[in-house]
């Protein structure tokens, strides 16, 4: 039996590229003539270092015009909760702080991933990853960023790396956009909180019909939870050759990279975006009542769904978010010069004209943490779940690693620090502090990373109140109700305003040589937050991530 006759296209066949470009540089690139009358772009290194460090710097500062507008529709849209226009309001003053250029819109200033495409009419030395690797590591030696990568020096024992390298580079012999002359670049930075949010699930053809696919879909949508910092930019990639590159092609699409897709499949079997199946999931995301991370519509900005071609006994889904640091820019090296997408450095003229107080109709409860630990709890149980508060005082901040000493303390029978009795315990790490300035970028850390030590230091009088972003496991709502805690929600995201407006003094305590993982004293002012979980067993997520749909795909 003969098969079909040849036919080709790529499997992400994208459209025209609409960006608008800033130029960097027009040194290190050349044009020289070839054999057979053809004309090639050389590219020195150093046009790849100064690409990829102006790169790094401008997705740790700037975002794209088009997510700021997302972010002020919130804040003009009627439906939105008050929660939802608080957490909008918040995000955009962080991002004016942030494109001041000193402090990073996030405290996890992320992993480095570099994708390149190379014509073939464009001549390098060969080292380009080693080129656009020195790249990174100018921008984040030399920035206030933070260093986030951790070395394998045994099975077990890991060190920090101390420049934020290896980077994640992956080139490709490809000519971009079919131009055999150009190079063009995606450049991320990649928390750790949005990186965790990625998932793989192995499916069958059972799931391809339209009420099993939204089933499934709210099902797992709402497992993602708050911790990587909503409102997203949602991506779902169903199908895949491979399981690898659905979740390469949920990657790209949660970064708008495959926005130029067709919309309709083919014969040629190549993937295209499902415009319809986009809308009714992010209406499916709307009735969550997950909202901008406590309470409301805006759990997604929006939703991009990809369908990949398949293996007839294989069909991968992959999931992956882009979370309110939405760091990604396009670039390109043409013969022109050296190009880079022009995202926004006047973040301002999105903010709303209107107070704060015009934007929230909810009392908000000012919390005095100099009181003693027993009157903060009384304090915090006269209210309800989702309760907005403005902390005003001492923190402690501690996280995995602090933690995980602190644990090895009680279990070798010694007393539980007395600032952990003391003191609310915030989970963060800070990016390095630039000159003048009391704390670098400070936000808060995913919190369910230390549920598995809750019990244990509530049982021993310790982190009777706890401060992070995300929710929070069943054993933790337990162990509040049992011992009195609380487990209040920080806004993901705005950590350079925390930096800036919030915190106003920043100490080590104990574990100095652990840097950014030291455990911290910081006093804050005005500092938000919202009650998660309290002490009588309710906990706001718990409610939010039960599946409720009825119907199915129209």
């Amino acid at each position: 039996m003969s098969g079909a006759d040849f036919s080709y296209a790529p499997l992400l066949p994208t459209g025209p590229d609409q960006t608008e470009y800033r130029l960097v540089t027009d040194e290190g690139v050349d044009v020289v003539n070839g054999p057979g009358g053809r004309r090639f772009l050389t590219v020195e290194p150093a046009a790849l270092t100064a690409l990829t460090a102006e790169a790094m710097h401008d997705i740790a500062h700037y975002l794209r015009p088009a997510h700021l507008a997302q972010l002020r529709s919130i804040i003009d849209d009627p439906a939105a909760s008050p929660n939802d226009r608080f957490v909008a309001l918040d995000l955009l003053r962080n991002a004016n702080i942030a494109a001041g250029g000193v402090l990073p819109m996030c405290q996890d200033t992320g992993t480095a991933i570099v994708m390149g495409k190379r014509g073939r009419h464009v001549l390098t030395d060969g080292g380009d990853a080693e080129a656009i690797s020195r790249g990174v590591w100018q921008a984040y030696t030399r920035l206030n960023l933070r260093y986030s990568q951790l070395a394998p020096l045994t099975m077990w024992e890991e060190r920090n790396t101390g420049s934020n390298l290896p980077a994640q580079v992956e080139l490709y012999a490809e000519d971009p956009d079919g131009h055999p002359d150009a190079y063009k670049f995606l450049f991320m930075a990649k928390g750790g909180g949005s990186a965790n949010k990625s998932y793989l699930y192995q499916e069958t053809k059972a799931l391809l019909n339209p009420t099993r696919m939204m089933q499934f879909l709210e099902e797992k949508l709402r497992l993602i939870g708050t911790s990587a910092c909503p409102p997203y930019h949602l991506a779902v990639v169903v199908g895949g050759t491979s399981a690898e590159h659905a979740l390469k092609t949920a990657k790209y699409a949660s970064a708008k990279y495959l926005d130029t897709l067709p919309t309709t499949g083919s014969m040629t079997a190549h993937g295209f975006r499902d415009l319809e199946l986009e809308a009714e999931v992010l209406e499916l995301t709307r009735n969550f009542g997950i909202g901008a991370q406590f309470g409301g519509r805006y759990f997604c900005h929006d939703v991009r769904v990809v369908r990949l071609p398949r293996h007839g006994a294989s069909c991968p889904v992959a999931i992956a978010v882009s979370c309110s640091a939405d760091r990604q820019a396009v670039a390109k090296i043409t013969p022109s010069g050296v190009w880079l997408e022009r995202l926004e450095t006047d973040p301002a003229r999105f903010l709303p004209e209107v107070t704060e107080a015009q934007l929230d109709a909810t009392e908000v409860v000012r919390v005095d943490l100099n009181r003693p630990m027993d009157e903060i709890r009384a304090e915090l149980s006269k209210y309800p779940v989702k309760t907005r508060l403005s902390l005003n005082g001492p923190l402690v901040v501690a996280r995995d690693i602090a933690h995980a000493k602190i644990a090895e303390r009680l279990d070798a029978g010694e007393s539980m620090p007395q600032y952990l009795r003391d003191h609310a315990v915030y989970y963060a790490g800070p990016a390095k502090t630039p000159e003048g300035y009391a704390s670098g970028s400070f936000g808060p850390t995913t919190a369910g990373r230390m549920d598995a030590y809750v019990e244990k230091f509530q049982a021993a009088g310790g982190s009777m109140v706890m401060l992070a972003k995300g929710n929070r496991s069943a054993q933790v709502t337990r162990s509040c109700e049992q011992h009195g805690g609380f487990y209040l929600g920080s806004i993901g995201g705005p950590a350079a305003r925390l930096a800036q407006d919030c915190i106003k003094h920043v100490e080590v305590l104990e574990y100095a040589e652990l840097g950014m993982e030291a455990v911290w004293k910081i006093e804050v002012e005005d500092f938000p937050a919202f009650i998660v979980v309290d002490d009588k067993g309710n906990d706001f997520f718990a409610e939010v991530t039960k599946p409720v749909l009825t119907i199915g795909r129209r």
